[in-house]
């Protein structure tokens, strides 16, 4: 605790957690323990079975689902695992710099998320739209190399944030209206002048968003426009399942993140950002291995032999 400008300035927040009831407690530590385990089973396995597979591993669309599971383990491990270490003591404090670590983490796992789904997209479509470049373009050093900038870009943005953050005061409210340190939530809460990172947030930080979903829109515009030319049934239905898994897996992480930070903080409304939350930090990390892997013969076939049915 501190004294800043007569005002009484704390060291530490606390979390108000999903739910203010306490009988709701014991119905939320089983669901996200269950939710963290499948998070870190299913996706590093995912890793490991593409990393350890030569040919999966050669390949552009398994080597940045790879890259994608490791940014799903990490996005989740900086949320869940504090926030169950608070259902089981009751306790409800983190400290100012556990929270921008905290802070720090989260927004550069997610962005890295975002960037690499729009690489995806990029990937998908040159694979189907220019299939006769596609060794050129989608060479393992230019793999290596957008893969490099996704995670390059994602702690960048996120650094960029949390050195901002931590020049702002926090003298009024200790209370967060969320499960973790959210940017919207403690921005909200500084004490001092927040109007150059609220700036930031409707400009860059939308730009950083948007940009990444506009891709992977127009991504898909092109490769929709390209399958329905192909003349047979079946040569749409191999396209489109190439794309299936990918889709569904932009619709749940962009529909909710989007949803949630496209718009200023002063429209912040703990309730429904918290729900919505759950989906992109939780549920959609832990559905992302299953919707990968159950319509995919390849991982499939790379899972029996890892675990020696064939």
């Amino acid at each position: 605790m501190a004294i800043q400008n007569n005002e009484t300035c704390y060291c530490r927040f606390i979390l108000q957690g999903l739910s203010s009831r306490p009988e709701h407690v014991h119905l939320f530590i089983p669901i996200f323990f269950f939710l963290f385990l499948m998070i870190l089973l299913g996706n590093l396995l995912i890793f490991f079975i593409i990393h350890f597979h030569v040919r999966l591993y050669r390949t552009p669309m398994y080597f940045f689902l790879c890259h994608l599971s490791l940014a799903d383990v990490g996005f989740s491990s900086s949320t869940v695992p504090k926030m169950l270490y608070n259902l089981l003591t009751r306790t409800k404090i983190i400290s100012y710099t556990g929270c921008l670590t905290q802070m720090f983490f989260f927004l550069a796992f997610g962005n890295t998320e975002s960037f690499l789904l729009s690489t995806m997209a990029y990937d998908r479509y040159v694979a189907i739209c220019n299939p006769l470049r596609y060794t050129v373009l989608m060479n393992q050093r230019n793999c290596f190399l957008l893969a490099s900038g996704c995670w390059l870009l994602g702690f960048l943005h996120s650094l960029l944030y949390t050195v901002m953050m931590s020049r702002l005061s926090y003298c009024g409210s200790q209370e967060i209206p969320h499960y973790f340190c959210d940017l919207h939530a403690l921005i909200k809460l500084s004490s001092s002048d927040n109007s150059a990172i609220q700036m930031v947030t409707l400009t860059e930080g939308t730009v950083t968003m948007v940009g990444p979903f506009t891709v992977t829109i127009l991504s898909y515009v092109l490769i929709f426009s390209k399958v329905l030319k192909i003349p047979s049934a079946a040569g749409k239905h191999k396209a489109f399942s190439t794309c299936g898994a990918h889709l569904t897996t932009v619709v749940l992480f962009f529909g909710t993140v989007i949803a949630v930070y496209v718009r200023p903080s002063s429209t912040y409304s703990g309730t429904k950002v918290r729900v919505m939350s759950v989906a992109y930090t939780a549920v959609t990390p832990m559905l992302n291995p299953f919707i990968y892997s159950l319509r995919n013969s390849e991982i499939q076939q790379a899972l029996r032999k890892c675990f020696g049915v064939i």
